[in-house]
């Protein structure tokens, strides 16, 4: 499973480590995922979705409806 928010799209950032001598090493920062479970209405049922932290802001702000509208809209399975 990959590391990326169903909502925002939020995927990982890539970067250097740098050291006191300033050696750089590859890192990645990753986004705060959570899993979360939500009652959707319309469709009658729970739905699991993988957000980040900001996603679930997103999700107070707009609503669960307009969310997974919006996720099956793109496409992907909810």
């Amino acid at each position: 499973m990959s590391a990326r928010c169903q909502v925002t799209g939020a995927e990982p950032g890539f970067g250097n480590n740098v050291s006191h001598s300033n050696r750089r090493t590859r890192r990645r920062w990753n986004p705060n995922l959570q899993s979360h479970k939500f009652y959707v209405p319309s469709l009658g049922r729970t739905v699991t979705l993988r957000v980040s932290t900001k996603g679930l802001k997103t999700i107070d702000r707009r609503g669960i409806e307009s969310v997974v509208a919006q996720i099956r809209a793109r496409g992907e399975r909810v």
